[in-house]
Formats: structure tokens, C-alpha cells, sequence
């Protein structure tokens, strides 16, 4: 039992809720994507379901280097969701999405932020801890 939990644990990125929430995001992403028209395949489909696995995987990445070069991933991590913001955006004046789906995503991106800005909070608080000793 002890070896299944370090084999769940062996990825510190998977302890982060976060990630978690990024994870439930590209889901969103491409259960709701599949509804554009086919002819958005390429475009804004590829693209948006793109810019919400990198918030993931920014997070995955930037969790195995030090904290000062994790922050940088994070922030990465926000500059994806912005750009998610901007699919939302452009789906919704393209009739691609209801008010509801709009909402929804924005919602889902607004909660991510929050819970990366508080992570980045979190390391530079303990890096600046660190630092005083």
C-alpha cells in the first residue's frame, strides 16, 4: 500500500489542487470546443484547447525547478489563461457559446487566477523567509 502511494505522489505538481482545476478546465475546453463548427477546427478549436493544456502544463513544469523559476512558470501558467479569456471571447461573438458557456469558462479562468496568484504568493513569501534567515 505504501508503494502505491509514493508511485501517486512521486509527481509534486499532482498534490496541487490547482493543477487539478487546470486539469477539469481542458476537459471543459474540449467537451465545449467540440461544438464549433468543423470549419473552426483548425483555428479557434486547436488554439483555445492549446492555450488551456499549457495552463496545466506550466504548472507540471515550473513544479520541478526552484521557487523563483516556479513563479515564472505560474505566471506563464496566467498568461494562458488570458489568452483562454480571449478564445471565450471571440467564441461567444462568433454565437460559438450561450451567455451560460461564457460564464461558465470565465468563471473557471477567474478561479484559476486566483488560485495561482495565490500560489505565487505562497513561494515568494516563503522565498523572502528564506532569505532573512
Amino acid at each position: 500500500m505504501e508503494d502505491n502511494e509514493k508511485i501517486m505522489t512521486f509527481f509534486r505538481f499532482e498534490d496541487l489542487r490547482v493543477y487539478h482545476k487546470a486539469l477539469d478546465y481542458v476537459e471543459w475546453v474540449h467537451s465545449n470546443t467540440s461544438l464549433f463548427p468543423e470549419n473552426e477546427m483548425q483555428s479557434l478549436t486547436v488554439k483555445f484547447v492549446n492555450a488551456a493544456q499549457a495552463i496545466a502544463m506550466q504548472i507540471a513544469e515550473g513544479s520541478s525547478r526552484n521557487k523563483t523559476q516556479f513563479i515564472y512558470y505560474l505566471k506563464m501558467g496566467k498568461s494562458s489563461i488570458r489568452e483562454c479569456v480571449v478564445y471565450t471571447s471571440i467564441a461567444k461573438s462568433l454565437n460559438y457559446m450561450t451567455e451560460t458557456t461564457y460564464d461558465e469558462s470565465r468563471g473557471q479562468l477567474m478561479e484559476l487566477t486566483k488560485m495561482i496568484g495565490a500560489l505565487i504568493g505562497s513561494l515568494q513569501r516563503s522565498t523572502n523567509n528564506y532569505d532573512e534567515k
